[in-house]
């Protein structure tokens, strides 16, 4: 592990110019096709291994790969290469009286480590990202995508030394014992910068427990969607289906519906209906309880707080805007969390007030990615009240430093 440190940092001091860059990450893609067979060869032992192991449903769905994923994994590949160089970037610049001119430029991050659970396209999006913003990184996946994991890796090493530069900027660590990611998180502080756990709710915080090196990331994604009185109907209805049953393993899935109380009557129904004919279990208070005509559970005081990766909703009625914001300031997780309402006003005090890193206005929080923000991928979502917030992309993967010039100016 020390070895595998050593190198990280070695690569790291070597620049590689953004053309080349560029060239590495498309070759990358390139061979992701040219590969497709032995991509999927190694997930089809990742994914029989999985059932054999009886891993839960939502997490078998994040680990298997078909086509589709991988032609998505190749594109969002090609998107980052044709981003913008976030390296070496006048962020900003300006002249003092005393004749000093100061300069904040963007700077790579450093030896970046990444532990994480079941999705491979993480190896590939974070192995791109880290890449292209200059860092360095190690990998740390789940045993049960090990194989999927070690062949994209190989890939993007191939990529690298076919374009003379340090195949070390990527590496992966080749153990299923869970000690080397305690000797990541506790030992390696002089080779890793930061750390950037991806899975569930017990790794994040083993992670956070153990971790003396600085951490990025979140423990979970309890989303909410809050319908108001002034909602329209049809909007409503198309957002709930989507934000709650488009991909129920993502953080980004609503998990809490909060409904004004005048809108109940008119509303639960063919709301929570769509989500029933789909196969949701919905959790609802008294109130839903008295109005929905469908099969519905009582809602516990845990409900509230339950991330459920699952199709399972849980329902409550407010009885106004202010009440759903203290209830997600409250209760969720400084996520992801939207509102659906006609009124701008009412809107705008939804978006100002409540903490999350991702506010949103009549949009699904299914949105919640670095893709779809125009990153190109991302290496998670950070709920941290210090930044990055929100999806962590290129531009948060730099930190920066001031560089200051003058004409032999001495201070009096």
């Amino acid at each position: 592990m020390n070895l595998i440190g050593l190198r990280a940092k070695k690569a790291f001091l070597e620049r590689v110019n953004i053309k080349t860059k560029d060239k590495v990450l498309n070759e990358y893609a390139s061979l992701l096709d040219k590969e497709k067979k032995s991509i999927l060869i190694a997930n089809a032992k990742d994914t029989l291994f999985a059932s054999k192991k009886k891993l839960k449903n939502n997490l078998v769905e994040r680990l298997s790969i078909d086509e589709k994923k991988l032609s998505y994994i190749k594109n969002s590949i090609k998107k980052i290469a044709k981003l913008k160089d976030p390296v070496d970037n006048n962020l900003e610049k300006w002249s003092r009286p005393n004749g000093l001119k100061i300069s904040r430029v963007s700077i790579p991050i450093g030896v970046i480590g990444v532990i994480y659970e079941s999705r491979p396209n993480v190896t590939s999006d974070v192995a791109a990202l880290c890449f292209k913003s200059g860092n360095s990184v190690i990998l740390k996946g789940g045993s049960e995508a090990t194989n999927t994991n070690k062949t994209l890796v190989k890939l993007f090493r191939r990529a690298l030394k076919k374009n003379n530069v340090n195949e070390n900027f990527i590496q992966f660590v080749d153990s299923k014992n869970r000690k080397m990611v305690d000797f990541m998180l506790s030992k390696m502080k002089d080779y890793i910068d930061v750390i950037i756990p991806r899975g569930g709710k017990s790794l994040v915080k083993r992670v956070q427990d153990i971790s003396n090196v600085p951490i990025i990331g979140h423990l979970e994604g309890l989303c909410h969607t809050y319908v108001d009185k002034d909602a329209n109907l049809k909007m409503a209805k198309n957002i709930i289906y989507n934000a709650k049953l488009r991909n129920t393993s993502i953080c980004g899935a609503t998990e809490t519906i909060l409904l004004h109380k005048n809108i109940v009557k008119k509303f639960c129904n063919p709301l929570l209906k769509k989500l029933e004919e789909n196969d949701c279990k919905i959790y609802g208070d008294t109130n839903i309880k008295k109005y929905y005509k469908g099969k519905i559970y009582p809602a516990k005081q845990k409900d509230w707080s339950t991330e459920y990766l699952s199709a399972t909703v849980s329902v409550k009625t407010v009885k106004n805007s202010e009440e759903a914001i203290n209830h997600i300031n409250m209760y969720g997780t400084m996520h992801t969390d939207s509102i659906i309402t006609k009124n701008k006003k009412t809107a705008k005090k939804f978006l100002k007030n409540v903490k999350s890193s991702i506010a949103m206005h009549n949009t699904s929080t299914q949105f919640s990615d670095g893709g779809e923000f125009g990153f190109g991928g991302e290496v998670g979502i950070s709920t941290n009240i210090l930044p990055p917030r929100g999806p962590v992309g290129l531009a948060q993967l730099v930190s920066y430093k001031y560089e200051v010039v003058s004409n032999g100016k001495t201070r009096k």
